[in-house]
């Protein structure tokens, strides 16, 4: 075989010349690869540690952390790389002479296009990248995102799922979270105002409410998880058509609120019972008198009857 002929001689000359051209070009596009790669890890793993030492993200675990830096560095990675191997292609036709005008102005209309179509995917990823690295939430909170409560079910870079007290499960674009309310990170108040009827011994009342709330701190089923007795903080107001309102506050563990807050009502309405201090009862309107239920007619109605 001659390959000093065509076409072997063609070939020779298209690989001596082109050819390491090309060869050039996909070394360099995979170092670029990889050295992007490592740059975005190490972005990330820098503000997942600085987050796990200052910020919120202390009370993650090491997995869970690790777990969070391998989603982001998936998505940045696979990022870097499809506009790495887009450049390096067109950079490739190039080179083997091919007019890769027409086809740059075709995909800047299609990338227009797919730009303004994908905005909101876009925004909901680039959100949860942040919610990621800030640990705004996790699994298992309960949260308020976009107007809506609940467990957090699951969670992905695009959305995240809750589901409510009811058992509806919300799907809610990452996108759309401007306000995330955590109610279950580390602790929680118990926050309470409890009305007594006007007149009563202030004083009485706020001995009932601390004891109470010192009972339960050294219940063997609560004292683990009740960081302060729920104790009257002060007299929240005063009127003698409602009753005297105290502000009783306390501190749990998050998880925790809606139990312990429900046991210390229960508590203290036997307690109220127990030592005489009694709360308001609801109103009863009177229906206006219109003139259909007297005993009989006035006076001028008489005169007017004559």
């Amino acid at each position: 075989m001659d390959f000093s002929k065509p076409p072997w001689s063609d070939v020779a000359a298209f690989v001596r010349t082109q050819g390491v051209q090309i060869l050039i070009i996909v070394v360099v596009a995979f170092i670029v690869l990889r050295v992007a790669r490592l740059t975005v890890r190490g972005i990330f793993k820098a503000l997942l540690d600085r987050e796990a030492k200052e910020g919120t993200a202390q009370e993650l675990s090491a997995i869970e952390v690790r777990k969070r830096l391998d989603t982001l560095d998936r998505l940045g990675g696979n990022v870097l790389g499809f506009f790495v191997i887009v450049i390096a292609g067109l950079m490739i036709l190039t080179t083997i002479g091919i007019n890769i005008g027409p086809a740059i102005a075709g995909l800047g209309v299609v990338g227009i296009a797919v730009g303004f179509g994908t905005q909101s995917l876009i925004r909901d990823y680039m959100n949860g990248c942040l919610i990621l690295i800030e640990n705004q939430f996790s699994r298992g909170d309960v949260v308020t995102v976009a107007g809506v409560t609940g467990t957090v079910e699951d969670f992905s870079l695009r959305r995240t799922t809750l589901r409510d007290l009811d058992g509806v499960v919300h799907t809610v674009p990452n996108g759309q979270i401007l306000v995330a309310s955590n109610r279950t990170r580390t602790w929680a108040r118990i926050n309470q105002n409890v009305v007594v009827l006007f007149g009563t011994d202030v004083d009485k009342a706020i001995e009932v409410v601390n004891e109470v709330g010192q009972a339960m701190a050294n219940d063997p089923k609560w004292k683990r998880r009740i960081l302060e007795p729920p104790r009257v903080d002060r007299v929240e107001s005063i009127d003698p058509t409602v009753g005297i309102t105290l502000k009783i506050l306390g501190t749990v563990r998050a998880s925790d609120q809606w139990a312990a807050s429900g046991e210390f009502r229960r508590e203290l309405l036997a307690a109220f019972a127990k030592n005489g201090i009694e709360i308001p009862g609801p109103r009863v309107a009177l229906p206006e008198d219109d003139g259909m239920h007297r005993n009989g007619p006035t006076e001028e109605e008489l005169v007017a009857g004559e």
